[in-house]
């Protein structure tokens, strides 16, 4: 190769290299800013996702809410003392405390109606918290009153935590129900916020669940950071089919176990392991000594943390209806939007690696990618075994 040619790729290779070290040192730099700063619930500056499991066996409805705590009690324009608490124990007392200022928040943000008749809310008890992802979020129960007495038709609509609010943006409302003889899920926006039962083609259900599983990869670090430790490693196409399939093989099978409530695995065990596994894939790229070794742990190691993976995956759906088959089409939907994601991340990635591997700057991209990601996978990791889930 000529002299100038020699130089102008390794000024490329040098310039891939530093951008793509850039991006992930800024991402370390983007994690430790948001560990310093308050709580959530001063600025959201996020996106968010309501959680709705309608169900009913006449023109009544139960609908059973999870939204997350300190925007709820943001929203409703509670004091400070409200939104701030962190304890269980305090946050039950404050929705108690401010049960009917909730309340009027929840039922002019979310209604259902039967025949086009507003359905009558009333609250069912007192609000409870449970954690998802290390978030708690306050679950609202109401008991809808519907008139009518023979076959009529449910709409169910959401404008939960809007934009014009100012906390969160593209708020969505997962809603999972068993209404009108029919079993299904949807995702309600702020451009399609009504849902009418029996209407929705199964076409758009699985459009919009694919656009939720390609989102979810693309807002998950965690996930993008362990797809690229295993494309650091990957030396030849056939690492990466391979890798890829026995990733795409084993988080697929538990996330449709975890999401259809077949296995169940706690978030404080399922989170540090995910920040665990990257660790260990990043490290071991580091430690690499050859395509030989790195092809006998490589597939089991994968395999095994794509299984923990998956259940990351199923929490972003959090289904309560264990074993309902009728949501299959959603739970599917969402997977293969995880997985085209997935694979236009490896179409984009692996050509620039493979450019970088034919440099002079080779010996070092290894090093120069994986620091940062180790780095960044252990500050997720002593976060998410230290604070409570």
């Amino acid at each position: 190769m000529p002299r100038r040619r020699r130089l102008s790729a390794l000024v490329l290779a040098r310039v891939l290299v530093g951008l793509l070290a850039g991006v992930l040192a800024g991402v370390f730099a983007g994690v430790l800013v948001d560990a310093a700063r308050p709580a959530p619930a001063a600025a959201h500056d996020a996106t968010t996702k309501a959680h709705a499991t309608m169900t009913g066996t006449g023109p009544d409805v139960r609908a059973v809410l999870d939204l997350e705590y300190d925007l709820l009690m943001k929203s409703a324009w509670l004091y400070a003392e409200a939104y701030d608490a962190k304890e269980r124990t305090e946050q039950l007392r404050q929705l108690k405390i401010n049960h009917d200022a909730v309340i009027d928040y929840v039922t002019r943000r979310f209604a259902v109606t039967y025949d086009d008749a507003p359905c009558t809310p009333t609250p069912v008890g007192d609000a409870d918290v449970r954690e998802r992802a290390k978030v708690a979020f306050a679950v609202v129960t109401l008991d809808y009153d519907c008139a009518g007495d023979g076959p009529g038709q449910h709409a169910i609509s959401s404008a939960l935590f809007p934009d014009a609010e100012s906390f969160v943006h593209s708020t969505e409302t997962l809603v999972g129900y068993r209404l009108d003889g029919t079993t299904g899920s949807a995702v309600l926006t702020a451009a399609n916020p009504t849902l009418r039962i029996g209407e929705r083609r199964a076409a758009h259900q699985v459009g919009e669940f694919f656009l939720l599983g390609a989102e979810h990869l693309l807002s998950g670090l965690d996930h993008i950071f362990f797809l690229l430790a295993l494309l650091i490693g990957a030396r030849r196409l056939r690492d990466v089919v391979v890798t890829a399939s026995a990733f795409t093989v084993a988080h697929s099978i538990t996330f449709l176990l975890a999401a259809m409530g077949v296995v169940d695995v706690p978030a404080a065990i399922v989170e540090p392991v995910i920040a665990v596994s990257i660790i260990v894939v990043a490290v071991a790229n580091l430690l690499g000594r050859g395509e030989e070794r790195a092809g006998r742990w490589r597939l089991p190691v994968v395999f095994a943390f794509g299984l923990v993976h998956g259940l990351g995956f199923a929490s972003a759906l959090d289904i309560d209806e264990s074993g309902s088959w009728g949501l299959l089409l959603s739970l599917l939907s969402f997977n293969v939007g995880i997985e085209v994601t997935q694979l236009v991340i490896i179409a984009v990635l692996f050509p620039l690696l493979t450019l970088l591997r034919r440099t002079s700057a080779a010996r070092w991209v290894t090093v120069a990618m994986s620091v940062p990601i180790v780095a960044v996978s252990l500050y997720w990791c002593v976060d998410r075994v230290t604070l409570p889930f």
